[in-house]
């Protein structure tokens, strides 16, 4: 059997409205860095798979890329489970299959609050995965899924941290795996985000309803094969929100979001078992923390 689908998403850990009294709506976390290698390949089958995050953001900056004086740092941590299927039968010339994850975290925002438990839940009704084919001599293994988040997480109004956003969302994404070498690969995934609005938000907020802006991001690697099961190499991230978050359905001017990251990785798979391991340093972020963040990731298809 072909080496499965991969794929997870970081569902929200800090609603962060209220460190910016009002002139910024936070976007729910999402997949910065969470899959990496590899990303692309997947066939018939099923895959279970745990990830582990640990994140300390060491400052919070504004649209100007200035730290905010007074603002805690953020450190956080978060477990996921994810399972996916992907059915022999095809539509659209491609597989096709369903998936869910599900997520416990714990934050601490020093002063402005601490939250723990669990998250949004994550499910795609519809995952497409093609074949490997051939570009000229470029093997390319692709994949198109629509995911949805349901707002079901931990959440308190009377909180200004919390582990759910509160908002539903739709987050689809298309993933690709080129090998320009026979042990050279690179993988792409990018995402759009679409937020709904917060009806119930935080009350130190003093708002009605907030609505974070929509928002690409996408993940990005190169890695060499050493040996036979040793992969290695950079991987990166990066977000942009691309609209004005609202608040009381008024949109909010140099509000927007952008973050970038770059770090080592690795993967190592044996038979049907892989491992990750990612690291990532933070820069260039406008209107959220800024930091570093470890991801491992355990991996088993069937």
């Amino acid at each position: 059997m072909q080496k499965l689908f991969q794929s997870v998403l970081l569902v929200a850990l800090l609603s962060s409205a209220s460190l910016f009294a009002q002139t910024h709506v936070g976007q729910p976390a999402v997949n910065l860095g969470d899959t990496s290698f590899l990303d692309g390949i997947a066939g018939p089958g099923g895959v279970i798979e745990v990830i582990g995050d640990g994140a300390h953001d060491g400052k919070v900056v504004d649209g100007m890329g200035r730290t905010i004086p007074g603002a805690d740092a953020v450190n956080s941590i978060s477990e996921l489970t994810h399972f996916a299927w992907i059915t022999p039968k095809r539509i659209f010339g491609g597989w096709y299959g369903a998936e869910i994850v599900t997520v416990a975290a714990h934050v601490n925002a020093g002063s402005t609050g601490r939250s723990g438990g669990w998250g949004e839940v994550t499910v795609s009704p519809l995952i497409l995965q093609w074949k490997e084919k051939k570009i000229g001599c470029l093997p390319i293994d692709q994949r198109v899924v629509f995911d949805f988040e349901l707002p079901v997480g931990e959440y308190t109004p009377s909180s200004a941290v919390n582990i759910s956003a509160r908002e539903f969302t739709v987050h689809p994404y298309y993933a690709i795996t080129v090998f320009p070498l026979s042990r050279l690969e690179t993988s792409w995934r990018v995402h759009y985000l679409w937020n709904s609005a917060n009806n119930n938000p935080p009350v130190a907020t003093e708002a009605k309803s907030t609505q974070a802006g929509q928002a690409v991001h996408f993940n990005a690697t190169v890695a060499y094969n050493v040996g036979k099961h040793l992969w290695i190499g950079p991987n990166a991230y990066f977000l942009r929100q691309i609209t004005d978050g609202r608040i009381n359905g008024v949109p909010l001017r140099d509000s927007p979001e952008q973050v970038g990251a770059i770090g080592p990785g690795m993967v190592w798979n044996q038979g049907k078992w892989s491992f990750y391991a990612n690291g990532y340093h933070e820069f260039g972020a406008r209107n959220r923390p800024e930091g570093n963040k470890l991801v491992l990731r355990v991996e088993k298809v069937f």
